[in-house]
């Protein structure tokens, strides 16, 4: 288990063996990490209990990075795994999948009880996250509606990698809570998920349980 402070590391990007993106890396006495996951200056609490629980519980090896704005959680990895670890394409696509649905859940739900404007504003904010986190595709809004419009069972989806995805969630929770005013919107979400296979659904469910998201979409 590793507290560090940006000064003690060295982070370059490194581009995937399988895609045409880069994977950010952090390097620290010869060791190199993978990015997990990101939070926000105010997130220290979350941050700390998502660390602990994948160093505590789940026996990953993780730095934690403490920055001015913001908190990172990194996981040892083995450069040769590039490409072959565990969110490689086939197993990172049904996460994506059920991401997107769950926001395209809520916007729509949002549009349904508020009207197309607070909508509207709703895409704002939740675009600022996207191009704060520099999510791949998500360069302005037309390209969250197309995401928000398409199928993401039938037609294609955005590389986003698992990190994104666990920011994606975190933050959705976040403004959608403030929108919505609850966390219903959060629950019950294997019947939000009910078109994708069964195995898939399984998949989702149980990688989002290993993770403090499991405890705010359920």
């Amino acid at each position: 288990m590793l507290i560090l402070k940006r000064k003690d590391v060295d982070i370059a990007n490194v581009q995937h063996p399988q895609r045409d993106q880069p994977i950010p890396i952090l390097n620290y006495q010869g060791q190199t990490f993978r990015l997990i996951s990101v939070f926000s200056a105010n997130q220290e609490d979350e941050a700390r209990g998502f660390w602990r629980d994948l160093t505590d519980n789940q026996g990953k090896f993780c730095v934690l990075l403490e920055e001015t704005e913001r908190f990172s959680v990194w996981g040892k990895i083995r450069m040769e795994q590039l490409g072959s670890e565990d969110d490689a394409s086939s197993r990172i696509v049904p996460l994506t999948q059920a991401c997107i649905i769950l926001l395209q859940t809520a916007y729509f739900d949002m549009e349904d009880l508020f009207g197309a404007r607070q909508a509207e504003q709703f895409s704002k904010e939740l675009m600022t996250v996207l191009q704060q986190w520099h999510f791949p595709q998500m360069q302005n809004l037309k390209e969250l509606g197309n995401v928000i419009d398409q199928d993401p069972l039938e037609g294609s989806i955005p590389p986003w990698e698992e990190h994104h995805l666990i920011t994606l969630l975190q933050e959705l929770y976040r403004i959608g809570k403030a929108y919505f005013g609850n966390d219903n919107f959060a629950e019950g979400i294997s019947e939000v998920l009910v078109d994708m296979p069964a195995d898939e659904q399984n998949y989702f469910m149980n990688w989002l349980g290993q993770s403090p998201l499991g405890q705010m979409w359920r």
